[in-house]
């Protein structure tokens, strides 16, 4: 990790930067496989599986002799700590079902909203080396208490062509629909436009590679609609000299592990804070089996020395990362200053990994700045919010005559007449 000493604000901007991709090349490389999709279907997600995957498969959907096989394999331990995850999540997803209130804005006019939940949708789980069972239940689980219709997933192939198991397992727990042995953008690429086995869905959720995140972009430019513009994952950790440093080097390990594009940023008041944490890194990092992954994104990464708490959590807004960690004994007393962040951990002791698995909130959260205008998935994003409206003989004439003089005065003649012509059979009547 490259230390600065008390950057002046002029410096900021480049320290808050992210890790550049060469987008053209990305582009034209999804865009390719999203046409051959379209065009060729399930020919195409076979020839993409063979090449992309090293998988020849002879049926992309799961069947239900698998699922049960893949559930078989499960132990009970990890079995019940799943289970003891989606609690929480759905009791905190649960909570944030609203009772819509119906108001009458004028004396005869009554406006309300009803949500409606998205009736197919389509979810994107990575495989390989992390398999992210996890994210079935950040995703599967709100899907379900939304009233989703058709829930399906999509998720890489091992190398002898099956899923992992605890990937089936989850997957059935939360009610998922229908299971897809398809990865990449190419999958992506099924969901949006469907083929003669993946039907298509109407929003498209989950995280991935570059090639994931391109082609959830491009589709969206298409009309399907997708959770957030993502990218690779990140942590800033602000540490006081309450913290614990060999807390805080856990936490900035545990999200540099991702990935070698992952970033994490450590923020301190304190230089022999900094220096305790930054040897805990080296010293923890040794025992890690993803230990080369996460050294490759610690060298994108940085720890910083600002004059004050305060500096830091000034710093953190213009940064806006995905998961922010304040790690002080005095943390809440920050809460009011945060205003950009994707989720956020308070005090020594609510380590980001707690939000990834089973604290209940949600870890599919906006990346690369995004939280600056983005939240993280929550009930909402699986539901559309439909107005409603009714105007009794009372209510049109009360607001009549204004919307007849706004009508007229953008030359919308019809917009009117449609008043109008209501107006003057009342009158007769």
């Amino acid at each position: 990790m490259k230390t600065y000493n008390y950057p002046p604000k002029a410096e900021w901007e480049s320290l808050c930067k992210r890790a550049q991709i060469d987008t053209n090349r990305l582009n034209e490389s999804v865009a390719i496989i999203l046409d051959d999709v379209k065009r060729n279907k399930d020919e195409a997600l076979y020839k993409y599986t063979q090449l992309l995957d090293n998988v020849i498969l002879s049926n992309i959907q799961v069947s239900e002799e698998e699922i049960n096989d893949g559930i078989a394999l499960v132990s009970e331990e990890l079995k019940n700590s799943i289970q003891l995850a989606q609690k929480n999540i759905n009791i905190f997803h649960a909570s944030q079902k609203i009772e819509e209130k119906e108001i009458e804005t004028t004396q005869g006019v009554k406006c309300w909203r009803k949500s409606i939940a998205i009736e197919k949708v389509g979810l994107y789980i990575p495989g390989g080396s992390a398999p992210l069972f996890s994210t079935i239940l950040m995703l599967g689980e709100p899907a379900n208490i939304a009233g989703c219709k058709e829930i399906i997933l999509c998720t890489p192939p091992s190398k002898d062509g099956t899923i992992n198991p605890a990937i089936l397992y989850t997957a059935n727990l939360v009610g998922v629909t229908k299971i897809y042995k398809v990865g990449g953008a190419q999958a992506i690429a099924a969901m949006g436009y469907g083929t003669e086995t993946i039907p298509q869905v109407y929003k498209i959720f989950g995280p991935g590679n570059q090639f994931v995140t391109k082609a959830k972009e491009l589709i969206q430019q298409q009309g399907i609609a997708i959770d957030m513009p993502a990218g690779p994952s990140e942590v800033l950790v602000i540490a006081d000299k309450t913290c614990n440093p060999s807390f805080v080097a856990a936490d900035l390990l545990s999200q540099a592990e991702h990935g070698a594009d992952s970033q994490v940023i450590l923020l301190s008041d304190d230089k022999n804070i900094v220096t305790e944490v930054l040897e805990e890194v080296d010293k923890q990092l040794q025992e890690l089996p993803r230990k080369e992954i996460a050294s490759k994104a610690l060298e994108n990464s940085s720890a910083i020395v600002l004059d004050s708490i305060e500096k830091c959590i000034e710093f953190s807004n213009k940064y806006a990362p995905e998961h922010l960690i304040i790690a002080s004994e005095t943390a809440e007393n920050y809460v009011s200053r945060i205003m950009n962040a994707g989720s956020v951990f308070l005090g020594n002791y609510s380590c980001e990994s707690a939000g990834d698995y089973a604290s209940g909130t949600n870890h599919t959260l906006p990346t690369y700045g995004y939280a600056k205008n983005y939240s993280g998935v929550s009930l909402d994003s699986f539901v559309k919010k439909v107005t409603f409206q009714k105007l009794s003989k009372t209510g049109i004439i009360n607001i009549g005559n204004a919307i007849e003089v706004m009508a007229e005065a953008e030359g919308l003649q019809a917009h009117k007449n449609a008043v109008t012509i209501r107006l003057k059979t009342l009158q007769n009547d």
